[in-house]
């Protein structure tokens, strides 16, 4: 108890002498008490006044340094020096105006912009997985040149799962397609169906509730479903009353078993509403598809101490075994992949979010550099108030800790002022943002983020505020009109200089991206896509079961379509160039040849894409044929197989150009026609279109006519191209009356084409404006840096302007002279920026389109554009010198 009151007590006293006037008056007092004393005493000795007010000074020696040492030894000294601090930070910061709004803009530019890239990069780069040591969870599967994205077959799956030993657990899950909640209050969802212990492989348990019982992920086994947290709330309220409540999914019944973590994602990330087990049988896996059963996505979790290298090495067997399974023709271009989860949901936003962190620090660099060159600028006009502080006693720790108090607090400052910003700029990324950039949408200003603005802002002050406090002060700033050394002056210039060189390296990953994006936006797709819209009406099995079913309704609605004012083609495909994505369907080289010629080595690669289309296709999309006519509706009726091939793949099989009336068979495994290989007619050579996205190759490609004597080729996700001069809203509301007297529960989801192909440029379009901005921001600051710097040397030179005019330099010899300094750092900066860039940019190489890395184009427009600016820059300050008036400087001297 005693303690605790002594405690009390002392800190009672602290923060009473703190806050106390008293005790800083009584000490003064007393040191002024003192001095009388000695004074009094040389005056009894015999001296003057004056003298002896001056050997006791002498004899007492610094009042400040006295003072100080009195208070260091008072109790709450540190609080009441650095109040004192805080106070005289203020109030220069308060005299010296235009000093601390720049270096607060300055700050809060340089924090913002880096604190809002930073949320936008920290859940791709940095944080972890949300699933229990997630580091050991992998994407197990196939690639091949059609699909670089691994993917894997039940009959694969079954056999790796059972025969493996270097994962701990191996689970899949069958992709998360749309599904309808028929019961009350029907709503359209994202349900996937999984293997049984799909959440405990990835560490994950429900919140309330339970997982899949074994006996329920068996054929016919009893429905059960998860439901997601988003779900769980909308619905129930997130009531618990919710769990063995009975639902209907497509109009089957399910029963709710358990609900999700909040933070559940799907290893792929695809949205997801329910969870379903998969109910695979497995007997069926090793029969259907030719033996090598459906598609899925697996996953595994690495047993402790096993690396992805040493799984891939312990799989390599297992893998020979089942390669056996593919068709012979296909067999060298399938490869086995193992990679980390992260590494398969993040792909190239990797690189993209290392180039837009790279380019946020460099703004942050910038800004430092800027902020050190004004708190440089700032130290040379206080080098004589420093001088006469240290002369009257006060320490260097005392100098220095009144330098980094007011760097902190101009830091503290420009960190708060920062995260306002960074919260305007990450609202403005994400509502500028394309979908499919990973976690963009969940970024949010977080205490993690925070922390690391103010780390950022600790750090800024370290390095700018205290660096011009650590030089010694000098006694011939006492005599100095204007105190300033060479030193301070020959830091201000390389630290602009520097600002030059990375606004370089900037402006040139800048002008690389506008560069690539004009050529993605001038890109010849091949194809019209203005008045053209794309419908797809996505159905429900529990309506149309069997394909002929789906096949009845499509022909129906098409020709509903057809009866539409203003429609002038209709066409129907199973998919939509240019989508980006190639697994369509398609067919290896080797995998046909031509009736009659000679068949083509099996081992021949190269991709050849298949697009399943009815005769209007070439027609809605103005597709050019080069030769014959297309397809013709008495073909789509006649028993026969008809495919036109596109320019590449012509040229490649019939060099001579006849292609036209030939016939080519297929020798190769084929879904859903005759293993013997049926044998199509080529009617037409189509002009090659964009088919892989806009960066993608151009691979050939045929075009099958969509026969209405196949309809186990049909499926529900079919697309609908119209072509018409009508205004899309109206077409939509027509089509959509059309199709609710065909089925009123099919959803119609009407686009124009220009719309969907834009979209396919929204990411390069995101990346270029990002990397833009920065290096707008970046630039800005330098040139202001350079504005600030030429200025001061002006304002220094003054008075050696007016001798050199006075002594007759005209006023063409001090522009040339100014100049002459600011284009000197512009010039020393560009050329390392140059240097920089040249390397740097070697690692945008995979996020250009058709613009090489070094491209010089690019590089002579940074010269331009930094040459311009820079220059503007420079002049304004130098025709200042100009007008100098000599008689003026000359009486300053």
């Amino acid at each position: 108890m005693n303690r605790l009151l002594g405690t009390i007590r002392s800190f009672w006293t602290r923060v009473r002498f703190l806050f106390s006037r008293r005790a800083t008056d009584e000490m003064d007092e007393e040191l002024q008490f003192h001095i009388e004393r000695q004074v009094e005493a040389n005056v009894a000795a015999g001296m003057s006044p004056a003298e002896a007010r001056r050997q006791a000074l002498i004899a007492f020696g610094g009042v400040e340094s006295a003072r100080e040492g009195c208070n260091e030894a008072r109790p709450g000294w540190f609080l009441d020096t650095l109040w004192q601090d805080v106070r005289y930070a203020l109030r220069g910061f308060r005299r010296n105006l235009i000093f601390t709004i720049t270096a607060l803009a300055t700050l809060m530019l340089g924090i913002g912009a880096t604190t809002a890239v930073f949320s936008v990069v920290d859940r791709i780069l940095f944080r972890s997985l949300p699933y229990a040591h997630g580091d050991r969870l992998v994407s197990v599967g196939l690639v091949q040149p059609l699909e670089k994205q691994e993917f894997t077959l039940g009959g694969f799956y079954f056999e790796w799962r059972d025969n493996q030993k270097p994962f701990a657990s191996m689970t899949f899950e069958r992709g998360a397609g749309e599904c309808n909640l028929t019961a009350q209050n029907p709503v359209r969802l994202h349900c996937a169906d999984v293997a049984g212990n799909f959440l405990p492989t990835l560490g994950v348990a429900p919140v309330i509730g339970r997982n899949f019982l074994p006996a329920e992920d068996v054929p016919n086994g009893p429905q059960a479903a998860l439901i997601s947290d988003a779900l769980w709330l909308a619905r129930y309220n997130r009531s618990r009353e919710a769990l063995n409540q009975e639902i209907e999914i497509d109009g089957k019944p399910v029963r709710i078993i358990g609900v999700l973590p909040a933070d559940f994602e799907m290893p792929r990330l695809q949205a997801v509403d329910i969870l379903l087990p998969a109910q695979m049988d497995i007997a069926a896996q090793h029969t259907l598809n030719d033996g090598i059963g459906l598609p899925m996505w697996a996953f595994a979790r690495l047993k402790p101490g096993v690396s992805i290298a040493q799984a891939r090495e312990e799989m390599a067997p297992i893998y020979r075994h089942t390669q056996m399974w593919i068709p012979a023709q296909f067999r060298q271009q399938f490869q086995l992949q193992i990679r980390s989860i992260r590494d398969r949901q993040m792909q190239d936003a990797y690189r993209a979010a290392w180039v837009l962190l790279g380019a946020a620090l460099a703004v942050m660099l910038i800004a430092c550099a800027n902020v050190a060159s004004l708190f440089s600028a700032r130290g040379a006009a206080r080098e004589r108030e420093l001088a006469v502080r240290a002369a009257l006693g006060a320490s260097r720790f005392r100098i220095i800790r009144q330098a980094l108090t007011e760097a902190l607090l101009l830091a503290v400052a420009g960190a708060a002022a920062g995260c306002v910003l960074a919260e305007i700029l990450l609202r403005v990324f994400i509502s500028i943002s394309p979908s499919g950039v990973p976690f963009l949408a969940d970024a949010q200003l977080d205490l993690r983020i925070i922390g690391f603005a103010v780390l950022l802002a600790l750090a800024c002050a370290a390095i700018c505020g205290v660096a011009p406090a650590l030089e010694r002060p000098r006694s011939i700033a006492f005599s100095a009109r204007t105190a300033n050394s060479g030193a301070h002056t020959r830091l201000r210039g390389f630290l602009v200089a520097a600002q030059i060189a990375v606004s370089v390296v900037l402006l040139s990953g800048a002008s690389l991206f506008v560069r690539s994006f004009r050529n993605l936006q001038r890109e010849d797709l091949g194809m019209q896509t203005k008045n053209v819209l794309t419908v797809r009406i996505p159905l429900v099995d529990s309506r149309y079961p069997g394909d002929r079913a789906y096949m009845d309704f499509y022909l129906r609605a098409e020709a509903a379509m057809r009866q539409l004012p203003g429609v002038q083609a209709v066409s129907i495909s199973d998919s939509l160039p240019p989508d980006g994505n190639s697994w369509h369907g398609g067919s290896r080289l080797g995998d046909f040849f031509v009736v009659g010629r000679p068949p083509i080595p099996p081992e021949t690669g190269g991709a050849v894409m298949r697009r399943l289309v009815t005769p209007d296709y070439f027609r809605a999309l103005n597709i050019s044929m080069l030769e014959g006519q297309g397809f013709t509706e008495g073909e789509r009726g006649a028993n026969g197989d008809f495919m036109i091939l596109s320019r590449r793949l012509a040229e490649w099989l019939f060099p001579k150009g006849d292609a036209v009336g030939q016939h080519i068979q297929f020798a190769n495994y084929r879904p859903y026609f005759s293993v013997d290989g049926p044998v199509f007619t080529v009617v037409g050579v189509a002009a090659d279109v964009k088919n892989a996205g806009l960066t993608g190759q151009d691979d050939p490609e045929y075009y099958e006519l969509w026969s209405n004597h196949h309809p186990e080729s049909w499926s529900r996700h079919c697309v609908f191209l119209i072509e018409t001069n009508l205004p899309p809203s109206v077409v939509a509301t027509w089509l959509r009356m059309q199709i609710a007297k065909l089925d009123p529960t099919a959803p119609v989801a009407v686009e124009p084409l220009t719309q969907t192909v834009a979209r396919l440029a929204d990411r390069p379009r995101f990346e270029m404006a990002l990397v833009s901005f920065f290096a707008a921001a970046g630039l800005l600051l330098a040139v202001v840096g350079l504005y600030g710097v030429v200025a001061f040397l002006v304002a220094q030179r003054t008075q050696e302007i007016g001798v050199r005019m006075a002594l007759g330099a005209t006023r063409a010899n001090i522009l040339q002279l100014v100049l002459a300094k600011g284009m000197g750092l512009v010039l020393a900066g560009g050329f390392v920026g140059l240097g920089v860039a040249f390397v740097v940019s070697r690692l945008l190489r995979s996020l250009l389109f058709e613009v090489s890395a070094h491209d010089p184009a690019s590089f002579l427009t940074v010269v331009v554009v930094l040459s311009a600016v820079a220059l503007a820059a420079t002049l304004i300050p130098a025709l200042a010198a100009t007008k100098v008036n000599p008689n003026v400087a000359l009486r300053c001297e």
